[in-house]
């Protein structure tokens, strides 16, 4: 795989700092696991050609959870009992692939952005062995043990080190081995390592938004700073209608709904989904549910809507925008929407993948008037609303 840029994404830790029920790679962020878009920002990105994700075993359905509909991941591999042990972890899976390029970045940094990653590709292929860098604002100063000043450093020759670190591969991989087989296993971030094995490691431009989520006050203000950085804000809507035909059934905001009656139309003809799909395309502008999945073709004759309605969240997340929320409301004499309100909000949310606060259903009659006062159809309207961020991405 010659001139392969491969990236690694550590995921392996406990995070206990973070408190919280499960490992904080796992814990939501803006309605999604913090290590969903640090590994979206790989994905998405032209140079990387290949993601490693490097996670806890115990962790597998978390993982597996966390990063469905995202294509293109290599298969996890179980990460160490230290970082440094998880790096190598990654490292040795990608051996057989032999990429000229490594970026090694921890799963606990979700707001990577594209700039950076590039940053980081030019300067790899440059020294060999780079990091990201921020200057250091503060007045820093040394103290004794009795909590002295003894020494005001000189921040100008100071760098905050973040990641993604990026490593021509065969020189880190090395250096990774070195270590493992003098018994050495303390090292918390790869540059050290390098700088331990005799290279030179050099720092470019970090970010300031590129902030690592170490504690639970950490979650509090990485959701601020996420909200600040989608400006962006958009509202689409979506129409639907499906006639009665003969059946037993019909669906409705994923939710099976015994009824003396079936309905007609694309796929499994869910006249919610249907105009939420249609109102989030409309938000991003992104065509209508007919461009993506055309009723002309065969493969959507019968199949579940939530495929589609998955599609268009995933069509959000990959402009790394969130949805803040959904609102359908259905028109029918019968069935009755009510009785099963809360299950089709909580299927929706489900597929969206945002908590059911973000997801209204409301259903009205048209007082016996038109086409579904006589009980021939069923109607849904719906609006989306979306932040992205600005600019457009």
């Amino acid at each position: 795989m010659t001139g392969t840029v491969a990236a690694i994404v550590v995921a392996a830790g406990r995070g206990e700092r973070a408190g919280g029920d499960v490992p904080k790679q796992y814990r939501n962020i803006a309605g999604e696991p913090m290590i969903r878009p640090t590994l979206r920002a790989f994905l998405n990105h032209a140079l990387v050609g290949v993601v490693q994700p490097v996670i806890n075993a115990s962790d597998a359905q978390l993982y597996r959870a966390a990063t469905a509909g995202l294509e293109k991941l290599s298969a996890p591999v179980p990460g160490g009992a230290t970082r440094q042990a998880s790096v190598r972890a990654g490292l040795e899976a990608l051996a057989v692939r032999a990429p000229d390029l490594v970026l090694i970045h921890d799963a606990a940094r979700p707001f990577l952005s594209g700039a950076l990653v590039d940053r980081a590709i030019a300067a790899g292929k440059s020294a060999g062995a780079a990091v990201p860098g921020i200057v250091v604002a503060d007045t820093v100063k040394a103290i004794d043990g009795e909590a002295i000043v003894v020494e005001t450093i000189d921040r100008s020759r100071l760098r905050i080190v973040q990641t993604p670190q990026a490593f021509a591969f065969d020189l880190i991989l090395d250096a990774h081995r070195r270590a493992a087989a003098a018994g050495l296993d303390s090292f918390t971030d790869d540059a050290a390592l390098a700088e331990w094995a005799g290279h030179r490691v050099s720092v470019f431009e970090g970010d300031a938004g590129n902030v690592k989520v170490t504690t639970n006050d950490d979650f509090d203000r990485a959701e601020i700073l996420h909200l600040a950085g989608l400006a962006d804000v958009r509202t689409g809507n979506g129409f639907d209608v499906h006639a009665f035909v003969d059946g037993d059934h019909v669906m409705l905001g994923g939710v099976r709904i015994p009824h003396s009656r079936g309905v007609t139309g694309h796929s499994d003809a869910d006249v919610a989904l249907h105009a939420l799909v249609d109102a989030i395309l409309g938000a991003l502008a992104d065509g209508d549910i007919g461009t993506h999945f055309p009723p002309s073709d065969p493969q959507w004759e019968g199949a579940s809507s939530d495929r589609f309605l998955a599609f268009a969240c995933e069509r959000v997340r990959a402009r790394r925008g969130i949805i803040a929320h959904l609102d359908v409301t259905v028109v029918c004499e019968t069935p009755r929407v009510s009785p099963h309100r809360d299950a089709m909000r909580t299927r929706i949310a489900a597929i969206a993948g945002i908590t059911v606060e973000r997801v209204g259903v409301k259903a009205t009659t048209s007082e016996k008037l038109g086409f579904t006062g006589r009980g021939e159809g069923i109607v849904a309207m719906a609006t989306a609303t979306i932040r992205l961020p600005w600019g457009g991405v």
